[in-house]
């Protein structure tokens, strides 16, 4: 083969001069190529490598608690954090949630942001849950911190409770697994035709379907409504569904479609015990033989008492012997009357309506009483009755196609009691 060289020195002379200088810029130029492009492909590299060097800053995270004894304030401070950042980050947060609800043991999870300005750290976030069922959040944005206040998806099961009554029904309610907030919300679903000092004999039973809230851990953050329940008392069965009616209004029927709740509870406070009836019997404190005109529910100081029925504060104050007293107007015919209070629940006073099941005062002992109770009275055309043999009013009676679909989701809430039933006993039988 022929070099370029051998070539040229063949021809010589100019010709060959300017083949050569041809042939040599031509080199050069594909020389320069080559090394512009491994500059390029160098420096490619170069900049990968450098990018590739530099670690991504992740926000700072810290989880912290606040003290007995302590508040907001001191607790961010003390994480390091500018008084200034954590006081706007607090005034924030008063939109929402009032700080001075915090308790001790509350924990904080804080997020830093990875930047700092003028050389003061700052709060990108502050998040917490001041009840299973809510977050509650501060944030920085660009128009300084916001924030907010959510609530935490739940989801919704049943369970289901049974069991014989052999000394009373909270020793078998506790025995057989009922939690006490439903067992409470049994004692006031039944209340308006109960007296369960009374009425409840060894030997009855109970049943109970009931909703269970849970996050998504799977925790039980809460119990929720009774669905379905059943007493027999001495072999009468009274079975209670909840059902919403065309209004929207949720309620408790009996077999037939009858609304259980009556114009007036026997019994408007909870977990008491039946000190004294109605009739004649000798004043503890007077010391002769006179009439009672109501009845007399013995129970701790605090307890809370609930209005019997819809109405209007007749009266409410101070009244003799009956020391702390408030009577209730509930229509034309009837009118309760409550005694010995310790006080009453705010914002009452003469004139106020209240609903049946609002909290209206309190247990004490003032007047003449010899120790906390509730005494209780039930007026029908302005005189006392015996609350415990009274005939209540009736509620609401379902109807044509509302009766109809009460009575198929009633039959829906006893095959899923059934089916809950079995699925407990094939759990326990397993164990």
């Amino acid at each position: 083969m022929v070099s370029i060289a051998s070539v040229m020195a063949i021809l010589g002379g100019t010709t060959g001069y300017l083949l050569s200088d041809h042939y040599s810029n031509a080199a050069d130029t594909a020389l320069s190529a080559a090394a512009a492009e491994s500059l390029v492909v160098e420096s490619d590299v170069s900049n990968v490598t450098e990018t590739a060097s530099i670690p991504e800053i992740e926000p700072r995270r810290e989880t912290v608690v606040l003290e007995q004894g302590s508040n907001l304030m001191a607790t961010l401070t003390a994480t390091g954090l500018e008084r200034t950042v954590a006081y706007n980050a607090i005034e924030a947060l008063r939109d929402v949630f009032n700080p001075r609800k915090l308790r001790a043991g509350q924990e904080f999870d804080l997020v830093y942001s990875a930047e700092a300005e003028d050389s003061i750290e700052l709060l990108d976030e502050l998040s917490f849950q001041p009840d299973p069922e809510t977050i509650v959040s501060v944030s920085r944005t660009e128009e300084g911190y916001q924030a907010s206040s959510d609530k935490v998806a739940l989801t919704t099961s049943n369970n289901v409770a049974s069991g014989v009554i052999e000394q009373s029904l909270f020793l078998a309610a506790e025995r057989n697994g009922v939690p006490l907030a439903v067992l409470m919300d049994m004692i006031e679903l039944y209340s308006y035709e109960v007296d369960f000092q009374r009425d409840i004999q060894p030997g009855d039973s109970f049943e109970v379907m009931y909703q269970e809230l849970k996050n998504d851990a799977g925790e039980r953050v809460r119990y929720g409504d009774v669905l379905y329940a059943s007493m027999t008392l001495s072999g009468n069965e009274v079975r209670l569904y909840s059902f919403t009616d065309k209004n929207g209004d949720t309620d408790f029927y009996n077999q037939k479609g009858e609304s259980y709740r009556r114009a007036l509870m026997r019994t408007p406070i909870n977990g008491a015990r039946l000190s004294s009836g109605y009739g004649q019997r000798k004043h503890p404190i007077l010391g002769y033989t006179k009439m009672h005109k109501g009845i007399d529910f013995a129970a701790p100081r605090g307890t809370p008492i609930f209005a019997a029925g819809n109405g209007t504060i007749a009266k409410i104050g101070r009244n003799g012997g009956y020391g702390n007293y408030i009577m209730i107007r509930h229509n034309d015919s009837y009118d309760t009357a409550y005694a010995h209070m310790k006080g009453f629940a705010k914002g009452l006073k003469q004139g106020a309506r209240v609903k049946q099941g609002d909290v209206i005062g309190y247990v004490g002992t003032t007047g003449r009483s010899t120790g906390p109770h509730l005494h209780y009275e039930i007026l029908k055309n302005n005189v006392q009755v015996n609350p415990i043999k009274i005939k209540m009013p009736s509620g609401k009676k379902l109807k044509g196609e509302e009766l109809d679909t009460f009575l198929a989701d009633a039959d829906i809430l006893r095959k899923q009691y059934a089916e809950l039933s079995l699925d407990n006993r094939k759990i326990a039988s397993a164990d």
